[in-house]
């Protein structure tokens, strides 16, 4: 992260409002004196995060250039004085009405302490690059990297989801989400095989789909569809990068998230769990804020510990520790057991027979 040097630092705030007006509400954008035709409840929110993003694309900077914004307003946007820290990413905030969104160059220490805001990921805003056949990987490292992609792409998905549905939407109704959002085509439609909702224990729970439709983020599959179709709103999610086929294969790890899979919990158990294998590292103790962790489980501190404790006493978990000091929360895998040996009864040597 920059915070001094012989450049100036460049503005990157950029922030729309929906107006209500007769017929729909409207978008309106400072930056650019935006103003759009009355929109429907369900498209008002996705033609603010595509605005956004249409700003940040055309206004990128090298990352030597980018600063935190929040730190030149004097930390104002957070309640906690921690200090900036970590890497400059693109933070998403929206007041409590909903009406106002601001998408801003923040640090991951200011971004985690800012309430109702969420990090954008970089394959919703920037296109993706090849890799040049001379710096392809060895040949042995090509499985570690393909499932720290893997990890990479659910963890920004649902980092995503937290900024896009409301906060206390249902563990289940995530799960479901998250499986639409990265198995979707580029026209927004999603089709779900009974067998993978069967197998994720979430059949036949229709009521999900009316979460999901409530919050305007999908259109409700047909009573009786088979496979599953739906279509999503947000068209945030239309243009993804890599393409399909290794969002596809994201899906599927999320489904088993190594080394933390529960295929037989409730879902609010296996989310958490997804999210903490999400954030894991190379490190033998990994960590998250605290606030990072509840909202991406959609549930508040207390239940997200309460969660964590579960998660130990079935041993997924070996330890956890909440640093209050700075929010930070510190987990352990549990230590392998050792395979005890049967024993083996010594050989009685008894003299040959005559």
């Amino acid at each position: 992260m920059r915070l001094g040097g012989a450049h100036a630092a460049v503005r990157r705030i950029w922030t729309v409002e929906l107006r209500p007006r007769a017929g729909g509400p409207t978008l309106v954008c400072p930056s650019c004196t935006a103003h759009t035709s009355p929109l429907t409840a369900s498209s008002a929110r996705s033609a603010a995060l595509a605005h956004l993003a249409c700003h940040a694309r055309a206004d990128a900077l090298p990352a030597y250039l980018r600063s935190c914004q929040c730190r030149v307003q004097g930390c104002l946007w957070h309640p906690r004085r921690r200090g900036c820290g970590g890497p400059v990413l693109l933070a998403l905030t929206r007041d409590r009405s909903g009406r106002t969104w601001r998408l801003a160059d923040t640090c991951a220490a200011c971004a985690a302490a800012t309430s109702h805001t969420a990090v954008v990921p970089d394959t919703l805003v920037n296109s993706p690059r090849p890799l040049p056949s001379a710096c392809a990987p060895p040949q042995p490292l090509v499985g570690l990297r393909v499932e720290s992609d893997q990890r990479l792409r659910v963890r920004e998905m649902l980092t995503y989801l937290g900024a896009a549905l409301p906060r206390f939407t249902s563990p289940a109704a995530r799960l479901l989400g998250l499986q639409c959002a990265l198995r979707t085509n580029s026209r927004g439609h999603v089709r779900l095989p009974t067998g993978l909702l069967r197998g994720m224990r979430l059949g036949g729970h229709r009521e999900l789909w009316q979460e999901l439709a409530h919050a305007g983020w999908l259109e409700p599959p047909a009573v009786r569809s088979v496979p599953v179709q739906v279509r999503l709103l947000d068209a945030a999610v239309l243009d993804q990068a890599p393409g399909r086929r290794a969002r596809c294969r994201a899906a599927h790890w999320a489904l088993r998230p190594a080394p933390l899979a529960l295929p037989a919990a409730p879902p609010a158990l296996r989310l958490t769990a997804l999210v903490l294998a999400a954030h894991m590292s190379v490190d033998a103790e990994h960590s998250a804020d605290m606030d990072v962790l509840a909202r991406l489980c959609g549930h508040n501190p207390q239940q997200t510990g309460e969660l964590l404790d579960r998660l130990v006493t079935t041993r997924t978990l070996g330890a956890w520790h909440h640093n209050r000091e700075n929010d930070e929360v510190l987990w352990q895998l549990p230590q392998p057991r050792a395979r005890a040996r049967p024993a083996v009864r010594p050989r009685r040597h008894q003299a040959p027979r005559c």
